[in-house]
Formats: structure tokens, C-alpha cells, sequence
């Protein structure tokens, strides 16, 4: 127990607390870089994911700001770069869209509190059980949702209300389709052909900046008559995030968000902890997964009471701070004070932005999001794996985040359970003894059979188990259930055990267990298995097992113990 305690404990220590202790001034100039580096990628992205989400472009700076530093301070990753992100696009917007934003703000508290609980249980490792077509699946998804959210504003489009459906949305932009803006179109389209060539040959310097510097500076220097930040919001203001307590919870809005809560918490978590794997891949390094879900809770319940929106691990941010030659945590700090700089004094300057910039990066990320290459091979994968995918992507699209992740775990899992059940072999052995010797010659029944269970005996192969078992016609007197190769046992594998045996006593048969596992016998022993077979029934080997059976299968020690021996052998 205290070994046990003192792992939880060391699993709950943030990993800046490694790297600052020995904290040099190379690494400090190494974090500044990669710092600031990041703060610039994440400065149009930050505003872009909270106009997507429906609030405003404070809104994800100031996430940015406040979840970015305290998932890098408290996280359990070297490199992480908290804030907001693409995925939480879709559902940002709906919990907006049906309980207001401060229904948004009391989900993510309650987000932040479940995240904090399965980092303190240590459940992290549960959220990397999701298999990744249900993840492939509902990413798409959520990149052609982005994808498609963007061309109202990619267009210029005059639409007075866009619909939350994807069928809507489309139908929506297809009959404004001559109310396009020619300039709104040139600009988005001017900063999208800025990113790929910059992301093509350019690659050092950050595309999404880079395509909304140019297109930002185009359409203010020929004065052109395109939509900005500053004429939907009024700009940003230059003011630092301010504690917003929230006031009037009750009950009834705690049960309305309690769904969204969830869906936000297990997002967080499976999107953080990908990010912190990918991570792990990039520099050698190995993440808590217990500190990290501790740290995105604290930040989600930060980022809430201060104005912010949903904050995860965002992977692209990520794998740019490792390439940017960050040393620690720190340069995740960094970030978050690079952003604290321009929002206090070069706020004005994102007043001329175009959403048609902003609408072109938001379709890049929808891209790199929906990732085609890897739904193409998907597709080409076991057709359970393709439905599951196609199943959590159309859900995704057509239904709904939150059920798509519900409904695509529940798939795999019985997809899982399936193809473990097939993977159980229950098959009759040849003992090696006379046919002469094992058959009755008054009934012509089988004195003894010998079955071999290989596999986990748990509930989803309870059932053929027990079909496998009956015996209507030519009952043995002896069954003897060969279970060396069984690693693990349930309590449904325990209870078709249970009743394998009472109706073959029933039937007048003696069970016998050979090559019972030790734990599989605490088991046993526990349930009170072990007083329903008759402790004398149970043994350790197939020898024994057979050996205490050889009275029933000849009288002739001498040639039953050769036997015995060439059984054995044979199992």
C-alpha cells in the first residue's frame, strides 16, 4: 500500500517542477524562442476557434492566456500547449446555441471538475482505450463541421441566420450563393494561397500568421470593403482577463450542461493526452497522464471564471514548440505572455483583421483535421473497424458529437468483445487411452471427456461455452475441463462455470478441473466456485487430474500409468 501511495503521489508532481530546478540560462533563451514562436501560431488560431464557437475573439485569447499557463506550469508533459482548440468548435457552439454562454461556462467548471477527479483516480490510461477509428471517425467529422461553418464568411455570404445542421448549413450557403462578396472572396482566398505556399516552402515561419498578416495588410491598404473583426465585434479590448465569479447555479442548470460537461471532459482528456503522446514521440520524453488530466481540469475551471472557453492539448501547437527547440515547460509560459503582450498593446491591430483570414485558417485546420489519407486507409481496414469509423463520422455530422463518441465506444466495445470471444478455442482432447479402455461396454457412452478452454472465460463466450457443454445423447462419467491456458475469469465466465457443473451432477457427471491458474483459484475460492465442483475435484495438473480419473477408465495400473503418462504428453 505505501509502495502504491508513493507511485500516486510522484504521478501527481508537474513536470516543470524537473526542469526548473536545474534551470540554466541556454534553456531559458531556448524557451523564449519557442515561446514566442508558439504565441505567434497561436494568436490567430486562438481568436479564429472562438469566433467559430460563437463567442467572441476575446473569448479564446483570453483561454489562450489563462489555460496555456497553467496547463504548461501544473501539466505532466515536458512540451504541452494548452488552449483552445478545433475540436471543441462543434460543441462550444451548441452548448451556446441552447443554454446561452454562461451555460458554456458552468459546463466547463463541471468539465474541469471530472477531469480533475479522473487525474486524482488515475483513469487516464482508460481514455487511451478509445479505439482510433471512433477517434478518426469523430475528428473528421468535426473537420468538415469546421469546414463547412467557414464559407458563409469565406464567401461573403448575406446570410441574416446560419443553422447549427450541417444539411442546413449547406442548403443555407448553396441559396446565398449570389449574394458572394468578390473582395471577401479574394482576400480569404489570397490568405489560404499564402499558407500552403509558406507551409510548402516556408515551413519555419507559422502559416496561419504569415496568411493573415498578408491578407490583413491587402485589404487595409487598398481600403477594401470586407468584414473584420472590428465591425462584427468592435475589436478586442485591451484589457487583461478578469476574475468573472459565476452566479445564480442551481440544480436544474447543473443537470441541463451536466451532458455537455461530459462530452467536454472526455474530449479534453482524449485530445490532451494524444497531444502528450505525440509529444512523447517527438523528443524521447514520457508524460503523467494522471498530472495532465489534473492540470487540463484546473485550467478548464480557470479559463471558465475567466471569461475563457473549453481548453485542451493542442497538438499542432505542440509539435511547433518541440521543433522550435524548446528546453521545459516554461516555454509554454512563455506563450501564454507572449499573447498577454499583444492583447495589451497591439489589440487595435487585430481590429483590421479580415474573418475572411480567419475563415481560410480555420478550413486549413478543418483539413489537416479531417485527415483524408487516414480515413481512405481506414476504409481499406477489417469492416468492423470501417463501420465503427463511418458510423462515429456520420453521427458526427448528421447527429452529434456527444453521441457519436457514445455510440462509437459501444460499437468497438462490442466489436472487442466479439472478436475476443472468437478468439476463445474450447475443443475436446484426446486422452491417448484405448477406445477399449474409455467407452462403456454396457452403455457405449464415453466414461471420460476432456475439453481445453484457450482464452479468457468471460461473458462474451459464457453462452458457447455452456452450449459446448451439454450433453443429450452419450453422457461421460467423467468431464474433465482442462483450463491451463485460461489467464483470466470473470464473474459471468464464473457463473456458466457454476452451471456447466451443476448440470452435468445433475446428469450424474463428475467435473473435474485441471491446470487451475493460482489467481484464477483465489477467484474460486472468493465466489465460492470451488465448494460447487467438491474441493477434491480441483488439481493443479493434467496428470493428477487424469490420474485420479484412470480407475473409471481400466483396471490395469500398469498400462493406465503409461497411458496417463502419453495424455499428459499430449496436453
Amino acid at each position: 500500500m505505501a509502495f502504491f501511495l508513493r507511485a500516486r503521489a510522484l504521478s501527481l508532481v508537474p513536470n516543470s517542477f524537473k526542469y526548473l530546478k536545474n534551470y540554466s540560462l541556454n534553456a531559458l533563451q531556448r524557451d523564449i524562442g519557442a515561446g514566442v514562436t508558439v504565441g505567434i501560431v497561436a494568436l490567430p488560431l486562438a481568436m479564429a476557434f472562438a469566433i467559430a464557437s460563437g463567442a467572441g475573439p476575446q473569448a479564446g485569447l483570453f483561454t489562450a492566456v489563462v489555460a496555456g499557463f497553467i496547463i504548461s506550469a501544473f501539466g505532466g508533459t515536458r512540451f504541452q500547449i494548452g488552449g483552445p482548440t478545433g475540436a471543441f468548435v462543434v460543441i462550444i457552439a451548441g452548448v451556446i446555441g441552447r443554454s446561452g454562454y454562461e451555460g458554456l461556462l458552468l459546463a466547463t467548471i463541471l468539465a474541469g471538475l471530472l477531469l480533475v477527479i479522473m487525474g486524482l483516480l488515475g483513469l487516464g490510461r482508460l481514455l487511451q482505450y478509445i479505439p482510433y477509428p471512433v477517434t478518426a471517425g469523430f475528428t473528421s467529422g468535426i473537420g468538415l463541421l469546421i469546414f463547412t461553418s467557414q464559407i458563409k464568411d469565406f464567401l461573403g455570404l448575406q446570410v441574416s441566420l446560419m443553422p447549427s445542421a450541417f444539411v442546413g448549413q449547406v442548403a443555407t450557403c448553396a441559396q446565398a450563393m449570389p449574394t458572394f462578396a468578390p473582395a471577401t472572396l479574394g482576400i480569404g482566398a489570397l490568405t489560404l494561397a499564402v499558407m500552403l505556399t509558406v507551409r510548402q516552402f516556408i515551413p519555419r515561419i507559422p502559416a496561419p500568421f504569415a496568411g493573415i498578416l498578408v491578407g490583413g495588410a491587402v485589404a487595409w491598404g487598398l481600403g477594401l470593403d470586407v468584414e473584420t473583426i472590428g465591425s462584427r465585434f468592435g475589436g478586442i479590448p485591451a484589457t487583461l482577463p478578469e476574475f468573472l465569479p459565476i452566479a445564480g447555479v442551481t440544480l436544474a442548470k447543473v443537470r441541463s450542461v451536466l451532458p455537455d460537461a461530459l462530452s467536454i471532459a472526455v474530449l479534453a482528456g482524449i485530445e490532451s493526452l494524444l497531444s502528450a503522446t505525440v509529444a512523447d514521440g517527438m523528443s524521447g520524453d514520457r508524460h503523467s497522464s494522471s498530472m495532465e488530466l489534473v492540470a487540463q481540469g484546473a485550467a478548464n475551471i480557470a479559463s471558465s471564471l475567466f471569461g475563457g472557453l473549453p481548453a485542451t492539448g493542442a497538438i499542432a501547437r505542440t509539435a511547433t514548440n518541440i521543433r522550435a527547440g524548446a528546453f521545459s515547460p516554461m516555454a509554454g509560459m512563455i506563450h501564454a505572455l507572449t499573447l498577454v503582450v499583444f492583447i495589451k498593446f497591439m489589440s487595435p491591430v487585430a481590429s483590421i483583421i479580415p474573418l475572411s483570414s480567419l475563415a481560410a485558417v480555420l478550413m486549413v485546420v478543418a483539413w489537416d483535421m479531417s485527415e483524408p489519407h487516414r480515413i481512405k486507409r481506414l476504409l481499406f481496414a477489417p469492416k468492423s473497424d470501417s463501420m465503427v469509423m463511418l458510423s462515429a463520422f456520420g453521427l458526427t455530422v448528421f447527429v452529434g458529437l456527444t453521441t457519436a463518441v457514445e455510440i462509437g465506444v459501444v460499437l468497438s466495445a462490442i466489436l472487442f468483445m466479439k472478436r475476443m470471444s472468437e478468439l476463445v478455442d474450447i475443443h475436446s482432447l484426446d486422452t491417448g487411452l484405448p477406445k477399449e479402455a474409455i467407452i462403456s461396454r454396457r452403455t457405449g457412452n464415453p466414461r471420460v471427456v476432456v475439453y481445453e478452454i484457450s482464452g479468457p472465460l468471460f461473458f462474451g463466450m459464457t453462452h458457447r461455452f455452456i452450449d459446448v457443454m451439454r450433453f443429450t445423447r452419450k453422457k461421460p462419467e467423467i468431464l474433465v475441463l482442462c483450463m491451463r491456458q485460461v489467464p483470466t475469469i470473470d464473474a459471468t465466465g464464473l457463473e456458466g462455470l457454476e452451471t456447466v457443473i451443476r448440470r452435468s451432477q445433475r446428469q450424474g457427471i463428475r467435473v473435474i478441473l485441471s491446470g487451475v491458474h493460482p489467481t484464477i483459484m483465489k477467484v474460486m475460492k472468493r465466489m465460492g466456485t470451488d465448494q460447487v465442483v467438491g474441493c477434491d475435484n480441483i488439481f493443479t495438473d493434467f496428470s493428477t487430474a487424469v490420474s485420479e480419473s484412470l480407475p473409471y477408465f481400466t483396471e490395469d495400473d500398469s498400462s493406465a500409468k503409461v497411458v496417463m503418462g502419453k495424455a499428459a504428453h499430449s496436453v
